[in-house]
C-alpha cells in the first residue's frame, strides 16, 4: 500500500491522509487547516488528488481538523461512503452544518468590502448546502464491528478514547500475497478523561500511524486543573468579574460543564455557589443533547449517575443561549458570571463578542482549557501580547489571563508511549503525523530509544510506498516550509501581478491580496497548477 501525507505532516492540523491498493483509492480523514493564515490558506487550494476518484472515506473523529474539508470534496466530484462510529455521524451533521455558515459568513463579509473596491466577489470554501448534502453519504459503524469497504481490505474502528465517537482505525489489506496491518490512531486520547472511556489496547499492527501533539510535554495531573479552575472562578467572582473560558463545542465544553456540576454539587465554590453559568454556542447545545443520546459509550462512573437519574450536564443556575439576542443579553448583566462560547481559539463565532466585551476589565479572567495555535487571536491573548485586535478594533487586554492544560483530551509523551508499550503485541514499524517539527522529533527519538522500532516522520507532500521490505519515500511540493518577510513577498507579488520592477518601492497591499485570491480561482479551475500557493506571515 501507498501512503501520501497531505495533511497533519509535521504540522498539527489539516488531517488527510490518502492510501492506494493495487486497485482501491481511500481516504483516511480530510480535516480543515487551522492556526492562522499561512495555514488557512490551504484549505482554498485545489486537492492533489482527483476527489472523484476516491472509492471511499473513512473517518476518525469529527473535530474539524478532521473532517471540516469532507463537503469540500463531496463538492468537488467525491460521492463514495464515509464509514465512521455511530456517534461520529451524529457529531459531523452538526459540525459540518456549523463550518459551512462560518464559510459563507466570513465571505460574505469579505465581499462587502471587495464589491466596494470594485474586486470580483469569492465564493466559499463550501456551503450550509453542501454539508447537508455530504452527510448522505456518511454510514455509521458500532466499535468493533468489522466491514469490508473495498476488495480485499477490511477495517475496524476501535474507541481512541478522545472525544465522543472517536476511533482507532484499524485496516487489514491483502496484498501481494500477504496481509499487512495499519492502525491510525487519528487523536491518541488521554487518560482519565470525564465522560469518556480511556482509549483501548489493540492486538498490533504492522504500521502504527500515531499522531505526536504532544510529542515533547507532560501535562498536569487533572485534579491539579480542575483545582485551578475552581480558584479562578473563585477569586474572580469575588472581584466582581466574569469568567470568560474560550471552549470548543464538542468535547471540552462537556467536560467543563461536568466540572462545574462537582463544584456545584459539592459546596466548592462557597458562597459563589449559585454563580450563573451561559453556554453560549448553538453548535455546543446541539453537542450536548447528543453526548447525552449516546450515554452508553461513557466510563462506568459517568453511566452509573446516569442510571441514578443524575445527569452531570445539569445543574442549577445553567443556561444555554440559542439565539443572538441571547448572546447580547449576557454581558448586559453585570453580575459574575461564567461564559462559555466558542471557538476554542477564538478565531470564529460569539467568543469573539464575549472578549471583547471583557479583555479590557482588570476584574474578569480569560482561561483557556485548550490547544492555542500560533497565529490565533487565542494564541495573541493567552501570550499576552498587550492589544488585539476584535472586529477590527483594538482591544486592551487587562484582564487575567490563565491556561488550565490538565484539560487536554490528547496523551503527553508520558501517555503516548504508555499506551504503545501497553499493546499486545508492538508495532512493526511507526509513522508519527500530527505534530509540529520539535515535538515529532522527540517522540521519534523516545520511541526509538524505548521500542527499538525504525519510526519514520513524513512532511506534507510525502508519499510512502510500504509493500516494500525497505520504504521509499517520495516528497511532493505542496507548500513551502520557508516564510519569507510579509513586505519583501508582497514587492514581489505585486511586481508578479502588475509587471513592474519589485524594487520601485511603491506597492498596494490590497491589489496584491486581490490577485492572490485571483490566483487563487484560476488554480481551482486548472488541475495542472495545483499545489502552488505562496504563503504570507500574519
Amino acid at each position: 500500500m501507498k501512503l501520501s501525507f497531505y495533511g497533519a505532516a509535521r504540522m498539527v492540523t489539516g488531517s488527510c491522509f490518502l492510501a492506494e491498493t493495487g486497485n482501491t483509492r481511500f481516504l483516511i480523514d480530510c480535516g480543515m487547516f487551522q492556526g492562522g493564515k499561512e495555514f488557512e490558506e490551504l484549505n482554498y487550494n485545489p486537492f492533489p488528488f482527483n476527489p472523484g476518484e476516491i472509492d471511499f472515506m473513512l473517518l476518525t473523529h469529527a473535530h474539524i481538523d478532521h473532517s471540516g474539508r469532507i463537503p469540500k470534496l463531496y463538492k468537488q466530484g467525491f460521492k463514495g461512503p464515509i464509514y465512521t462510529n455511530t456517534a461520529t455521524v451524529e457529531l459531523c451533521s452538526i459540525m459540518l452544518e456549523d463550518s459551512g455558515h462560518i464559510q459563507e459568513s466570513e465571505v460574505e463579509w469579505k465581499n462587502k468590502k471587495r464589491i466596494r473596491k470594485g474586486l470580483a466577489p469569492l465564493t466559499p470554501i463550501y456551503t450550509v448546502r453542501d454539508a447537508q448534502e455530504t452527510m448522505k453519504n456518511f454510514k455509521g459503524v458500532e466499535y468493533d464491528q468489522e466491514i469490508h469497504p473495498g476488495e480485499n481490505i477490511t477495517v475496524k474502528f476501535i474507541n481512541s478514547g478522545h472525544m465522543l465517537g472517536s476511533s482507532f482505525i484499524e485496516i487489514r489489506v491483502h496484498e501481494g500475497g500477504k496481509v499487512n496491518t495499519y492502525l491510525f490512531t487519528g487523536d491518541l486520547g488521554n487518560t482519565n478523561i470525564p465522560l469518556l472511556k480511556d482509549p483501548a489496547q489493540i492486538e498490533g499492527v504492522d504500521y502504527l500511524i500515531i499522531e505526536s501533539t504532544y510529542g515533547n510535554r507532560e501535562h498536569i495531573n487533572r485534579a491539579v486543573g480542575t483545582d485551578l479552575l475552581l480558584s479562578i472562578i473563585k477569586k474572580t467572582a469575588s472581584q466582581g468579574g466574569n469568567i470568560v473560558i474560550p471552549s470548543f463545542a464538542v468535547g471540552r465544553t462537556q467536560e467543563v460543564l461536568y466540572d462545574i456540576n462537582k463544584y456545584k454539587e459539592n459546596k466548592l465554590l462557597k458562597q459563589y455557589d449559585n454563580i450563573p453559568v451561559y453556554v453560549d454556542s448553538p453548535l455546543a447545545i446541539k453537542a450536548t443533547e447528543i453526548f447525552r443520546k449516546f450515554c452508553r459509550m461513557y466510563d462506568t462512573e459517568t453511566r452509573k449517575l446516569f442510571v441514578e437519574g443524575d445527569d452531570p450536564l445539569i445543574f442549577k443556575n445553567l443556561h444555554y443561549s440559542l439565539t443572538s439576542d441571547d448572546s447580547k443579553m449576557i454581558n448586559t448583566d453585570k453580575k459574575s458570571k461564567i461564559i462559555i462560547s466558542a471557538s476554542g481559539m477564538c478565531e470564529a463565532g460569539r467568543i469573539k463578542h464575549h472578549l471583547k466585551h471583557n479583555l479590557w476589565r482588570k476584574e474578569c479572567a480569560i482561561v483557556f482549557v485548550g490547544y492555542q495555535a500560533p497565529g490565533t487571536l487565542g494564541y495573541q491573548i493567552k501570550n499576552n501580547e498587550g492589544v488585539v485586535r476584535i472586529f477590527g478594533e483594538e482591544i486592551a487586554v487587562k484582564s487575567s489571563i490563565y491556561t488550565v492544560e490538565g484539560f487536554s483530551s490528547h496523551a503527553d509523551l508520558e501517555g503516548i508511549v504508555n499506551w504503545v508499550a501497553g499493546n499486545k503485541r508492538l508495532p512493526g514499524k511507526i509513522i508519527l503525523t500530527h505534530g509540529e517539527a520539535e515535538a515529532m522529533d522527540n517522540l521519534k527519538k523516545v520511541l526509538e530509544e524505548r521500542f527499538n522500532r525504525e519510526v519514520f516522520t513524513p512532511a506534507l507532500g510525502d508519499t510512502i510506498d510500504l509493500i516494500v521490505d525497505e520504504e521509499k519515500i517520495v516528497h511532493k511540493d505542496l507548500i513551502s516550509y520557508e516564510k519569507a518577510r510579509k513586505d519583501k513577498v508582497i514587492k514581489e507579488l505585486y511586481a508578479l501581478i502588475n509587471g513592474v520592477d519589485a524594487s520601485a518601492g511603491d506597492f498596494n497591499e490590497e491589489t496584491v491580496l486581490a490577485g492572490i485570491h485571483e490566483i487563487r480561482n484560476k488554480i481551482s479551475q486548472q488541475e495542472s497548477l495545483r499545489g502552488k500557493e505562496v504563503l504570507l506571515d500574519d
